[in-house]
């Protein structure tokens, strides 16, 4: 696909239907599996959806999770307690460069038959599903959670259940609790015991339960966004069915731009975003993302271009992401003339990084710049709106948006109609 050059209406009003939440999809299908003909309704359609789908369903040899790595943890939970299956899990070069490890030491205790087929510690995996008894395990608090909802889904079908206790301070903790609700919605008993300690008891997950996918917070910080860089002061933008109490941590973004002129009016079902007075940008925005890292990228963008100077830390998840998001948003930010700073630090023993700009700079408005995307999705989606105020920007590989929202260019383009 060749560049994406978006371009604005001089008003921005438009109703969005956002696509489904691609962290409650695929815990859902993950949970539906185990649990035995679910019905799930308005499942995301994005590739990580697609790829975990079809693993689930067709269950091959060998197993091309592609870029996924969502799907990468969860199945790799998943099928080690497939009993009789053998399954090869790989993945695109990006993937098989990112650490597996702790997963795969913590079901082994548990009793899998786990085995690297190329490089120690990472993917591809070659898993022999069997029955495990479960049990005591425990695993760093400070890595990503998925290791922890991957294994915390599987708990219910071990004969004793799971114990799994965090050790050092829990980060991602939104997404935590998101697992376990949906995995109570669905008959299972797991809950914290104590700021450490998570327990799952050996209770079946309950089979024909029908469920639906609420929309995805994370596609709706984009929108935020759009609506922060507008210079238009009568801008709305519709959100249908965007739930104020939702179980998503990155629910949080209507706090956050609510700091940098957005307001959010939740009414029949959905939600209203509007202009609203912005504070003044001589302090400095300070927010550890460690909870909340999926929107980093969109608030980096926005505070830039703003000319709010900001602090965010908590960012280390980054660096093994899709790419190294880190020095993705130093690059790009760079070719529109903003310098911003990567940081690391040790606060109470544990180590963070972060990025910060102290202080405003002035963007390129008239620069003629291409954004690179290095195969992450959200560097093409957090980068798009900067065209509201530097026309000439463009997105190159825009189809990288298809990983969790598809349809966002057709969707930016029902703008201008």
């Amino acid at each position: 696909m060749t560049n994406y050059h978006p371009v604005f209406p001089a008003t921005l009003r438009s109703t969005v239907n956002l696509p489904a939440s691609k962290s409650i999809s695929a815990r859902a299908l993950i949970i539906s599996a185990l649990a035995g003909d679910a019905v799930l309704s308005n499942l995301s359609d994005c590739d990580d959806t697609r790829v975990l789908r079809k693993a689930l369903g067709e269950r091959l040899p060998e197993i091309d999770i592609m870029a996924a790595g969502t799907a990468m943890r969860f199945s790799t939970a998943y099928f080690a307690t497939r009993e009789g299956e053998t399954h090869v899990i790989t993945g695109t070069e990006r993937m098989k460069n990112r650490p597996i490890s702790i997963l795969v030491d913590a079901l082994q205790k548990l009793g899998a038959d786990i085995s690297y087929v190329e490089k120690e510690g990472f993917p591809p995996l070659r898993i022999c599903g069997k029955s495990l008894n479960g049990g005591y395990v425990e695993l760093p608090a400070d890595v990503s959670s998925q290791y922890i909802s991957a294994l915390l889904m599987i708990g219910p079908t071990l004969h004793e259940g799971l114990h799994l206790h965090l050790v050092g301070e829990v980060l991602s903790r939104p997404y935590i609790d998101m697992t376990l609700e949906l995995m109570k919605k669905f008959g299972a008993q797991a809950e914290w015991k104590t700021e450490q300690d998570l327990v799952v008891h050996p209770v079946s997950y309950v089979a024909g339960k029908h469920f639906v996918v609420e929309p995805d917070w994370s596609a709706a910080s984009y929108w935020y966004e759009m609506m922060a860089l507008s210079n238009d002061a009568e801008a709305q933008i519709v959100l249908p069915a965007l739930s104020e109490n939702s179980c998503q941590g990155d629910s949080v973004v209507e706090e956050l731009f609510s700091l940098l002129g957005v307001s959010t009016i939740f009414e029949h079902g959905g939600a209203i975003l509007k202009k609203s007075p912005i504070s003044s940008k001589q302090s400095v925005l300070e927010w550890n993302l460690d909870a909340c890292p999926d929107l980093a990228q969109t608030l980096v963008v926005t505070c830039a271009m703003l000319g709010q100077p900001f602090r965010f830390k908590g960012l280390q998840s980054l660096r093994i992401k899709e790419t190294d998001r880190i020095a993705a948003l130093q690059q790009e930010l760079h070719k529109l003339g903003i310098e911003i700073e990567s940081f690391s630090e040790v606060v109470e023993g544990k180590k963070t990084e972060g990025l910060q700009l102290l202080h405003p700079q002035p963007y390129l408005q008239s620069a003629d710049v291409e954004i690179a995307t290095y195969d992450d999705h959200r560097m093409a989606m957090a980068f798009a709106p900067v065209a509201l105020l530097c026309p000439k920007v463009c997105i190159a590989h825009p189809e990288v948006v298809s990983k969790s929202y598809p349809s966002y260019w057709s969707d930016l383009e029902k703008l201008s109609v």
